[in-house]
């Protein structure tokens, strides 16, 4: 039998992270990482196993000392945290493993720090690992010949997390992503081809999620929508596991653009509670998009902001991924993506300098061209340097763009677009379920009251500027006296809570005295 620590080491602050909105949420992070939970579920019952998510709880060296095996798993933006971990852990001779996004594109990165490596997925080799090292006989680096098969993939393993301690739930119905867009590395991990569990396998695991009485949910597929033939099966399913325990779950998700060609999967997303959805928009320059090959972004069926409204039409908030730094961009990019954002009435963005991943297309496309800064931290904050713009006005524009939409005047300008000009209405499938149970009704308005009420208050009280605590009382009496129900009034709680994040965000990137963070 092997002692088993496994570790999720801290994240850099980023837009994913929400950091500083997790103490308005009353919670220490946004959600679980997917990989801990599932290499534990795939751990034989002989092994004992502990995870340790350095994002909730401290990372007690002593505990891994005493263990056979510690594991460090991380993406892009941890890999400074994890090699500070796996020194440590040198430093106190244990036996280390490491895997996950960043040591699959970068093995060389955590050289001499480790005693194995795992290159991509891990449901074959982590077991098999587990078998050589009982034997005696363990190898050095395992990697994963095909891709998993994800109708064998087991229930994650969240009983071992602190879950109580997470904004979000999470779970995964599919992998892979069938489009090339050059800068993108989840088809280099996980491939072009989607896989998906099975319906079987997703319902057991949203149970799992309601024992643990998570709410809200976030659907962490890179391109939920990559097979949509075989994901309207499971959101029919998923709708009606909803019905049948009364709607427990508030799902956000990511998809590609090309979801707004679907009006059948847009119904079934919203039929299913998915309430927002991130979209890699990207750019607004057409040559940019035609040079990264996001050509699913310029098919015909419309522009950009009318597929964008369509989605929200049919019931979602979409959230953005822009980036600069194309090759077609030039000054002119910072002022066309914001006025995209206003113009499609997109509240929350993540924007970020464009960065070349290794084994990306776009990495050996600008290392052919010497167009990449080999820094391991970058004081431009990306590695790429661009074509029709100075590495200097590419980050001072990002500083400036990212501070404009996180201005107050305009981040709810932008959401009172959206939701009261607009007259959006979320949770249709529950609205029509709360009608059709009307003595639930008051208890479930109560609960949402409850909770709108508990987000504003942290937020007072947490904020300390008195002009933004200012702001979002106003924000707050507005809503209440234009759509006075407890979902708008939770709403907009919750985008007040974001706005600071971003706000909070923009200030970080304002102060030059270290090397400028890319936060998407």
């Amino acid at each position: 039998m092997a002692d088993i620590v496994l570790i999720n080491p801290k994240f850099e602050i980023s837009f994913w992270g929400l950091e500083h909105a997790m103490p308005v949420f009353g919670k220490r992070a946004n959600m679980p990482v997917a990989s801990l939970p599932l290499l534990a579920a795939l751990t034989a019952s002989e092994h004992r196993i502990t995870l340790i998510d350095e994002n909730v709880e401290e990372i007690d060296f002593d505990r891994c000392a005493r263990a056979d095996i510690v594991g460090v798993t991380g993406m892009n933006v941890q890999r400074w945290r994890m090699r500070e971990i796996l020194i440590e852990l040198k430093r106190r001779g244990v036996y280390t493993v490491v895997g996950g996004p960043w040591v699959s594109v970068s093995e060389q990165y955590f050289a001499g720090l480790a005693d194995v490596v795992f290159i991509g997925e891990a449901e074959e080799t982590w077991p098999r690992f587990l078998d050589d090292w009982r034997d005696g006989k363990a190898a050095v680096r395992y990697e994963q010949t095909e891709k998993t098969d994800m109708s064998r993939v087991p229930v994650p393993r969240l009983d071992l997390l602190k879950m109580d301690r997470y904004a979000f739930g999470s779970v995964q119905f599919t992998r892979g992503c069938p489009f090339l867009c050059e800068f993108c590395d989840i088809i280099v991990v996980f491939g072009r081809k989607p896989r998906i569990k099975s319906v079987q396998q997703v319902i057991a695991e949203l149970e799992v999620l309601r024992a643990q009485k998570r709410e809200m949910v976030f659907i962490v597929d890179d391109n939920l929508i990559a097979n949509k033939k075989a994901v309207k099966d499971v959101l029919r399913a998923v709708s009606a596991w909803q019905r049948t325990n009364g709607f427990p779950f508030i799902f956000v998700a990511e998809a590609s653009l090309d979801l707004a060609d679907d009006d059948e999967l847009t119904w079934l997303m919203t039929e299913a509670n998915i309430t927002a959805v991130f979209i890699g928009i990207e750019s607004t320059n057409v040559d940019s998009l035609r040079e990264t090959r996001k050509l699913q972004n310029i098919r015909a069926g419309g522009s950009m902001v009318d597929k964008v409204r369509r989605i929200q039409g049919a019931g979602m908030e979409v959230w953005a991924g822009m980036i600069v730094g194309f090759d077609n961009d030039d000054e002119t990019v910072f002022d066309a993506h914001r006025n995209f954002l206003g113009s499609a009435r997109i509240i929350t963005a993540a924007v970020g300098m464009l960065t070349a991943i290794p084994k990306t297309p776009l990495h050996a496309r600008l290392a052919s061209a010497s167009r990449l800064d080999a820094t391991d931290r970058p004081s431009f904050g990306t590695n790429v340097v661009p074509l029709k713009l100075s590495r200097e006005a590419l980050s001072n524009g990002y500083v400036r763009l990212v501070t404009s939409l996180y201005e107050p005047k305009a981040f709810f300008g932008r959401l009172d677009d959206f939701y009261i000009a607009g007259k959006v209405e979320f949770g249709r499938a529950w609205r029509r379920y709360d009608a059709e149970h009307p003595w639930r009704r008051p208890a479930r308005h109560l609960y949402r009251w409850l909770v709108a009420a508990a987000v504003w208050a942290r937020l007072l009280s947490h904020v300390r500027d008195g002009s933004l605590r200012r702001i979002y009382l106003e924000q707050f009496w507005r809503i209440v006296r234009i759509r006075p129900d407890p979902t708008s009034a939770r709403f907009y709680a919750i985008q007040c809570a974001l706005h600071y994040h971003g706000f909070q965000l923009a200030r970080v990137l304002s102060v030059r005295d270290r090397p400028i963070v890319n936060l998407y």
